[in-house]
């Protein structure tokens, strides 16, 4: 898995490409963790290029979505896409973690 991380706007926006299975989870984590911590305003995480997410995964993204709501920072997922889209739906992470259709939607653009 690719990961990209920059900042637009005072948000932090990380961009996962490939898979991220149990390999990949700790070192997504630990990037989501470390962009709330630097972060302004919050961080979306653009998942437009992400093929498969495990519960390995999807953990990477409650941690985030934990710190970032003790940090009071937003924390958001866009651009997934329909089987990505529905473990986060199947699994109740919906819920959790604010998704959105478009970079620019999460941006509030």
């Amino acid at each position: 898995m690719e990961i990209t991380k920059k900042e637009q706007g005072g948000i932090i926006v990380i961009s996962f490409c490939g898979r991220l299975g149990f390999d990949e989870a700790s070192e997504a984590q630990a990037v989501i963790e470390s962009a709330i911590s630097e972060c302004q305003s919050g961080v979306v995480v653009d998942c437009g290029s992400l093929d498969y997410v495990s519960s390995a995964g999807l953990r990477a993204f409650l941690v985030g979505a934990k710190a970032a709501e003790t940090k009071g920072v937003s924390f958001r997922a866009c651009a997934l896409d329909e089987n990505v889209e529905s473990v986060f739906t199947i699994s109740g992470f919906d819920r959790i973690i604010s998704l959105h259709a478009t970079l620019e939607d999460a941006l509030g653009q």
